[in-house]
């Protein structure tokens, strides 16, 4: 299997990006909601079904739970109904560690799917900083890779894999070969945005957000991650052959 360009004829007009936690997601989000020919934004739409099914606790729980769908089959309906006005396209971020077990893939091949991807030292890092307990299936590399290999094998082609850091490194570059890989036409907006909330930002973005809301573009790459505990280490270890598997693919 080959990548190549694609063009706006050959795929979805709903861009789908799936990462995982503290990865640059909502960045990319800002950017691409920046683009004039954007016409809705979708942040975390599985997220209440995620946390109805798994029941995990999260900041803002009943925030979330109340704000969307909890039936992951309504959420996917949503995600993949309803005509978009001609020439405008929608962005679904998208968590890869929200697609349980219980969900269906076969709804993402209707989509114009993209994998941003972040080395694991660096996701554990920031994880560890938030959550006092993390898992492998809590970051989201195995569930990643695991829908990479499934949209390659069944379309014949492997989705656009990007960086976090990279992108941060150099923006206009990377951006712009992500655009002509899913057949969209770049625009120089995607790199700068105004700071404050957006009417698509998830109920969850008063915990969340606060570093987004602030920011007016993509920021430098940060320093390497210092020293970890051995177990921090360890998920760092055995997530990485999942970001390397990516990794190989990137454009």
């Amino acid at each position: 299997m080959e990548q190549r360009g694609a063009t706006v004829a050959e795929v979805s007009r709903r861009i789908a990006v799936w990462s995982g936690p503290r990865n640059l997601s909502s960045a990319m989000m800002r950017s691409f909601g920046n683009r004039s020919d954007m016409y809705d934004v979708r942040d975390e739409p599985l997220y209440a079904a995620y946390l109805a099914l798994s029941g995990k606790t999260h900041p803002m729980q009943e925030e979330i739970l109340a704000a969307q769908p909890s039936d992951w089959k309504e959420v996917i309906a949503d995600c993949t109904g309803s005509d978009l006005p001609d020439g405008m396209f929608q962005y679904q971020k998208h968590m890869s560690h929200h697609m349980l077990p219980e969900i269906l893939r076969d709804w993402v091949y209707d989509l114009n799917n993209v994998f941003l991807i972040r080395n694991p030292r660096r996701v554990v890092a920031s994880y560890a900083n938030r959550f006092e307990t993390v898992s492998l299936d809590d970051l989201g590399f195995r569930q990643q890779a695991e829908l990479f290999d499934r949209i390659a094998v069944h379309t014949g082609t492997r989705p656009p894999v990007v960086d976090a850091e990279e992108i941060r490194a150099n923006p206009e570059d990377v951006l712009g070969r992500l655009c002509e890989a899913i057949g969209i036409p770049f625009e120089a907006r995607m790199l700068s945005w105004a700071p404050g909330p957006r009417p698509g930002d998830g109920a969850w973005a008063p915990h969340w957000y606060a570093s987004l809301h602030k920011s007016t573009g993509f920021a430098p790459p940060d320093q390497e991650p210092g020293p970890m505990s051995t177990e921090m280490e360890v998920l760092a270890d055995t997530a990485k052959p999942y970001y390397d598997h990516m990794h190989k693919h990137r454009i």
